[in-house]
């Protein structure tokens, strides 16, 4: 296949890097930057020798897959615009604002035979790939995703900006149905939900403990997954996987009946191995790593959880 003509719409603090990993990726060209602010469009598209445009409709039916990294509100509109003009879409999570955006976008997607790619990055974490062949039947999962607040991403509550990464994993892994969502949660710095917890139990007995805070004081990113053999604990900062399992032991011998194994990953780049991901997708080689549908269940989870959070509270959604 020839080089696939890309492009970004939304190159803020993300869509940057995005444009960047397509300028240097071979097989595809970064054709154009669009960014409604001038400004913050032209130095990208200076910097990375291509050409900007303040409106995205300029690039309809002119390139072969678009990445789409604005703000949420935007995402449906956009995606939807792109996809029924054959382009190939990989869009930033939450894939939209509303479950029936995302069910629509979809099946967009399958009518125009394109690809529609959800950007959970955390897929691509070499914790979360190198844990992946000793998952088994997971019982109990626990996540903790902690950060200290920051303006950018509070234009949607933690559960959708933080928690939504751990859901779409979780999810994936169990690979069951959800029975029964518990949540607590309250704003602390914004308007909307800074710190949310979420007891999520699964029709096949598996039950997920999970929590997201933007106020905190440190960054932390772990996953604790207890099953009948083993017990994997994800450090998924610091890219650290420890299994530990249980093992026989002769009478009388010391020392506890268990083998653990830990293993460290060198940092990589998630973006560029989400990036090549969805190009190989655009090409046919491989299936959609998080699809449409993928993006679509983590979004009505975390507005599940959302509601019951505002709902315990008292408050409207």
């Amino acid at each position: 296949m020839d080089r696939l003509r890309v492009a970004v719409v939304g190159v803020g603090y993300l869509g940057r890097f995005h444009a960047q990993k397509y300028a240097s990726l071979p097989g595809c060209e970064l054709v154009a930057v669009a960014d409604a602010r001038a400004d913050v469009g032209g130095a990208v598209a200076s910097e990375l020798g291509t050409r900007a445009v303040a409106d995205y409709h300029e690039l309809l039916g002119t390139v072969d897959a678009v990445s789409i990294v604005t703000p949420t509100a935007a995402h449906f509109e956009i995606a939807r615009a792109f996809l029924e003009t054959g382009a190939h879409v990989l869009v930033e999570k939450p894939i939209t604002e509303t479950v029936e955006q995302a069910r629509a976008l979809v099946a967009a997607a399958r009518g125009a035979g394109r690809v529609l790619q959800v950007g959970h990055l955390e897929r691509f974490n070499p914790t979360i790939v190198a844990a992946e062949p000793h998952l088994r039947t997971p019982r109990f999962i626990d996540c903790q995703r902690l950060a200290p607040f920051r303006e950018r991403g509070t234009d949607v509550n933690v559960v959708l900006d933080l928690m939504i990464h751990d859901l779409d994993i979780v999810q994936s892994i169990v690979g069951s149905e959800i029975e029964h969502i518990d949540a607590v949660g309250t704003p602390v710095f914004s308007a909307e939900i800074d710190i949310a917890n979420a007891r999520i139990r699964f029709a096949n007995g598996c039950v997920a403990n999970a929590t997201a805070s933007r106020v905190s004081l440190k960054t932390e990113r772990r996953l604790r997954i207890f099953q009948d053999d083993a017990y994997l604990s994800l450090d998924l900062q610091q890219k650290v996987l420890t299994v530990i399992r249980k093992q026989a032991v002769a009478a009388g011998a010391a020392g506890l009946p268990v083998s653990i194994d830990e293993q460290s990953f060198e940092p990589g780049d998630a973006l560029r191995s989400e990036i090549e991901a969805f190009l190989a997708s655009c090409r046919g080689e491989r299936a959609v790593a998080v699809s449409g549908e993928d993006g679509a269940r983590a979004l009505q989870t975390a507005v599940a959880i959302a509601a019951a959070v505002n709902s315990a509270a008292g408050r409207r959604p």
